[in-house]
């Protein structure tokens, strides 16, 4: 488990599936990811995440006082089939309060010093705005734009010699 000041990153277990359906089928945070997803699809995600490779981590979020659901958090293989990416979904009541920031920078750390990763990306369409400068207020920069999924995608990239200050 890891924390922050304000959030714990645990391990997704079997019990989160609820919560992680309910981030899945919400019009909002999935707005620039396709849209919600049916619920095969979704057990079918699930899945694979309770039984990824070692080398990956799926974490959920959760409020450190009240233990209440705000999204997930993931380190796995990008679409490149080579890098290792990190990518977040947290449920709308959570937006604009730092959290994001909070937990996303976290992970990086804990990538770059205790998995000993060289470098991250991280993906998002070029129209989310909000993720954008998430990543950039973490120190990421744009590496490369692809038009992948039928929008035009920003591919972000941070490499572990400029770490966090």
């Amino acid at each position: 488990m890891l924390e922050t000041a304000r959030c714990k990153l645990v391990d997704i277990s079997e019990q989160d599936y609820e919560h992680v359906k309910k981030l899945y089928s919400n019009k909002e945070v999935r707005k620039f990811l396709g849209g919600p997803i049916q619920e095969a699809s979704i057990k079918s995600s699930f899945a694979k995440m309770l039984t990824s490779s070692t080398s990956d981590v799926h974490l959920t979020v959760k409020e450190k006082n009240t233990d209440q659901f705000i999204g997930l958090i993931s380190l796995d293989m990008h679409h490149d089939g080579i890098s290792t990416e990190v990518s977040y979904q947290f449920l709308p009541f959570w937006w604009g309060k730092g959290i994001a920031r909070e937990v996303v920078a976290k992970l990086i750390d804990y990538a770059f010093n205790e998995m000993q990763i060289s470098q991250l990306v991280a993906e998002t369409q070029a129209a989310n705005q909000r993720s954008c400068a998430l990543l950039e207020s973490v120190g990421m920069q744009v590496k490369e734009t692809v038009f992948r999924f039928g929008k035009e995608q920003f591919i972000y990239c941070l490499d572990n010699k400029k770490l966090l200050k």
